[in-house]
């Protein structure tokens, strides 16, 4: 994955508010959520249409948008567990933990950061393309009549 960010570095860690880093990350876990329940909108979407194709080519364009969003699916799940157990770390951090488990905190806070970045461009672009494909299956495929019949 690339970096988008270049904050926050290890070194900054003292001069961070704990208090503002626990509640970015349970806002992410949040977002990721969303995402998870946009992901299987999408995925059922895909399904619906997918009876009605009968070229070839459209088959081959959905198979191909339902191996990516599989893949965004699992990346959400893995990002949720990742978020799950940084908020975690972050409460036994709050219960007295030393000076490396906040470093190691904060050098996770950053990763995942950018890691988050990256799955929102990366599901953005791909909601665009399903969105994209799914009009062009129903207008080459004439699904519309069918639907409105």
């Amino acid at each position: 994955m690339s970096k988008l960010s270049t904050k926050p570095s290890i070194s900054d860690y003292g001069k961070s508010n704990w208090e503002e880093l626990y509640f970015l990350a349970k806002h992410w876990k949040s977002d990721l959520e969303f995402y998870k329940d946009d992901l299987r909108f999408l995925n059922n979407l895909i399904k619906k249409y997918l009876i009605w194709i009968t070229k070839k080519e459209n088959l081959e364009s959905v198979a191909d948008i339902r191996k990516k969003e599989h893949e965004l699916t699992l990346t959400c799940n893995e990002l949720h567990q990742k978020v799950s157990s940084h908020l975690q770390m972050a409460s036994k951090i709050e219960k007295g933990g030393n000076d490396t488990a906040k470093k190691d905190f904060f050098s996770t806070h950053g990763e995942l950061e950018n890691e988050i970045a990256v799955f929102v461009k990366t599901f953005r672009e791909s909601r665009k393309e399903v969105f994209k494909v799914t009009e062009y299956v129903m207008d080459s495929e004439e699904l519309r009549n069918i639907l409105d019949s």
